[in-house]
C-alpha cells in the first residue's frame, strides 16, 4: 500500500447562466459564468494489493461502484494507461448533494488530478479535461478551477480574473433538485429571460463587482416548476438582508447571495437558518486563483 494523497475538490457557483439551444443529441449549448468557491470534499487516493477499485465515503447514500463518478474518473485513467493496481478511495463529503454546486463533478476532477500525480502519468491540464467531459459537463472548469466563461455543453472554457473581493452566502434548501428534470421542463421561447453574459464578462474584466451583481441571472430558475416559490422567498430573504445580488446555483436547489461585509453575511446566515426550508448554510469567500 502506498502513502495516501490528499486532494480538495471545490465546489463552484455560477454568477450567470443561459441556455442557447437544445442540441439534437440531447444536451443544450449554454454560456455561464463560473465561479469556484471555498467549499470543498477531500478525496484521499492511495494504491492498494489487488486489481480493485474500492471508495468509501462518509455519506452512506452515495454508490460505491460504477455509478459513482469517482469511480469512473479513476477507471478511465486506469483503463488508458494500463494500471493494474488497486486503488482506494476515501471521499469526505462537505458540499451538498443535488445542490447546483458540481460537487460530484468537483470530486471526479479531483480523482483525475491524484491519479495523475499518484501514478507520474504526466498527463497535462487540456487532456485531463478531455477526459472530464466524457463523465460530466462540468468536469473540465473543475480541474482549471478559478473564474471562467462557459461554453459549449460546458467544455469550452476561457478563463477570466478572478471577481473583486466579497463574501458569498450559500443556503441549501431541504429539498434537492434533479438536473436532469430541470432541463427537460426548460421551454426556450421569445419570452425566455437570457442574463447579459458578455456584459458581465466585462465587469469582471474591470472588476466591477456592481456591474457583476446586477447582471446575475440564471435561465434554469423557471425550470424548477413548484419549487420556483421556495427559491424566489431564500433569494429576496437574502436581498432585505443585505446581498447586493441573489441567485440559484446551476440546476439548484442551493440558493447564494454575495455581499460586501461579512458580518451582514454572517448575520444573514443566523436569520435564514432559522427558515424551516432551510437545512445547511454556510458563509465562504470566493475561490482565488492564488491558492492553485
Amino acid at each position: 500500500m502506498s502513502q495516501p494523497l490528499h486532494l480538495k475538490a471545490y465546489a463552484k457557483i455560477n454568477l450567470a447562466l443561459d441556455v442557447v439551444r437544445r442540441r439534437e443529441d440531447g444536451y443544450h449549448d449554454v454560456r455561464m459564468i463560473m465561479q469556484t468557491i471555498r467549499l470543498f470534499d477531500r478525496l484521499s487516493l492511495r494504491i492498494i494489493s489487488g486489481n480493485e477499485i474500492r471508495i468509501s465515503t462518509n455519506l452512506p447514500y452515495l454508490p460505491s461502484n460504477e455509478d459513482n463518478l469517482v469511480y469512473r474518473a479513476i477507471d478511465i485513467i486506469r483503463s488508458h494507461y494500463g494500471i493494474k493496481d488497486g486503488i482506494e478511495a476515501v471521499l469526505e463529503k462537505h458540499i451538498p448533494v443535488a445542490a447546483g454546486l458540481a460537487g460530484g463533478s468537483s470530486d471526479a476532477a479531483a480523482a483525475l488530478v491524484g491519479m495523475n500525480q499518484l501514478f507520474g502519468l504526466g498527463i497535462n491540464q487540456s487532456k485531463l479535461m478531455e477526459y472530464g467531459v466524457s463523465l460530466g459537463a462540468d468536469i473540465p472548469f473543475c480541474i482549471m478551477r478559478g473564474t471562467a466563461l462557459s461554453e459549449g455543453i460546458g467544455e469550452v472554457l476561457t478563463p477570466l480574473p478572478p471577481i473583486p473581493d466579497c463574501w458569498i452566502l450559500l443556503v441549501k434548501p431541504t429539498f434537492s433538485m434533479s438536473t436532469k428534470y430541470v432541463y427537460q421542463n426548460l421551454k426556450l421561447d421569445d419570452q425566455t429571460f437570457h442574463p447579459a453574459i458578455d456584459d458581465m464578462v466585462t465587469a469582471i474584466r474591470e472588476g466591477d463587482l456592481p456591474g457583476i451583481t446586477s447582471r446575475m441571472g440564471n435561465v434554469l430558475e423557471s425550470a424548477v416548476g413548484n419549487r420556483l416559490s421556495d427559491i424566489t422567498v431564500l433569494k429576496n430573504s437574502m436581498l432585505e438582508l443585505g446581498a447586493e445580488a441573489s441567485l440559484m446555483s446551476g440546476s439548484g436547489s442551493t440558493v447564494f447571495g454575495i455581499f460586501t461585509d461579512k458580518d451582514r453575511a454572517s448575520q444573514a446566515l443566523s436569520r435564514l437558518s432559522a427558515d424551516p426550508i432551510v437545512h445547511h448554510g454556510t458563509v465562504i469567500a470566493p475561490f482565488q486563483k492564488s491558492l492553485h
